[in-house]
């Protein structure tokens, strides 16, 4: 039986679009927009200038991965 190590990563394996695709199905634009005030979630939202966007930008990155892994516990909770 292969077993997970418990000092990997939480986001090890999943694409940034898979977080930013499932956030928006889940939460919605507004709500992103809210917990991380950027225009691409703001105004004339999508998956592309998103993607486009936190790949350019590691602190949004950081906090668009912060919100998935809330979400995440609250899904498991």
């Amino acid at each position: 039986m292969i077993t997970k190590p418990s000092n990997r990563p939480p986001l090890e394996g999943i694409t940034l679009e898979a977080i930013v695709t499932q956030l928006s199905e889940n939460i919605g634009w507004a709500a992103m927009a809210e917990a991380v005030p950027v225009r691409c979630f703001a105004f004339e939202p999508g998956i592309k200038s998103s993607l486009k966007f936190l790949r350019k930008t590691p602190w949004a990155r950081a906090k668009v991965e912060a919100l998935y892994l809330q979400q995440l516990a609250r899904v498991k909770a």
